[in-house]
């Protein structure tokens, strides 16, 4: 089986379509103004429309009200709704019936304490992303900050959902996080950047042909 890849953060149609090309998995568009790599409804919307069927439309919020939702949903086809802030399981459950749509939470993790409330979101939501806790400066954003976290954490743990490690994944690490984790679907972002917000079509070709180069198990597929 080979490895799922969700690119986060596409903004532009170079990019969707070197993802696209690539054998990408998941699309995944921002809907997070602070970040360099957030997109509005209507550029959304346009990007959205070129996504192939097959491939999953993934929008990322940050503890976002109903209103963002609506706004966001009554004009951009998602297929899945990613939840990257502080949600609590409460809030993950709600947002899952308001938006009838699989819901995916990020898990932020520096340490194995950080996963304490992982039963709690296996319980309302459909998959799971590991991602690196942000920095503790003013500036970090809740993801795509190009951190890697310790990856042993991970290792030889099983979960009731399916699940991707994301968090400072790049071509060169890709096989050794696989490897050390066991992870057979993953999230990039910043790892195929050339500058903040701006993926680079290169990069996104070099991480998809690493990425199809590897075998995983079929113990998690997301």
């Amino acid at each position: 089986m080979s490895l799922d890849v969700k690119i986060c953060g596409i903004r532009s149609p170079d990019a969707l379509e070197a993802a696209i090309a690539g054998g990408v998995r998941y699309v995944g568009l921002v809907f997070y103004p602070p970040s360099p790599r957030a997109v509005g409804p209507a550029e959304a919307a346009t990007l959205a429309r070129h996504v192939p069927t097959g491939i999953r439309t993934v929008g990322l919020f940050v503890e976002p009200d109903d209103e963002l939702l609506d706004t966001v949903l009554g004009q951009v086809p998602l297929d899945m709704i990613q939840l990257h802030g502080g949600e609590t399981p409460g809030r993950v459950a709600e947002i899952k019936r308001a938006v009838s749509a699989p819901v995916m939470k990020a898990i932020r993790v520096a340490s194995a304490s950080d996963l304490k409330t992982v039963p709690d979101y296996e319980a309302v939501a459909d998959l799971l992303l590991f991602d690196a806790k942000p920095p503790a400066n003013v500036t970090a954003l809740p993801g795509g900050n190009g951190v890697p976290f310790d990856w042993t954490i991970l290792a030889g743990r099983q979960w009731a959902r399916p699940w991707m490690l994301s968090g400072g994944l790049t071509a060169d690490n890709l096989a050794e996080s696989v490897r050390i984790t066991g992870a057979n679907a993953i999230d990039v972002s910043s790892g195929v950047e050339d500058r903040p917000g701006h993926k680079d079509p290169a990069l996104i070709r070099a991480f998809l042909e690493r990425a199809a180069s590897l075998e995983v198990s079929l113990a998690n597929p997301a």
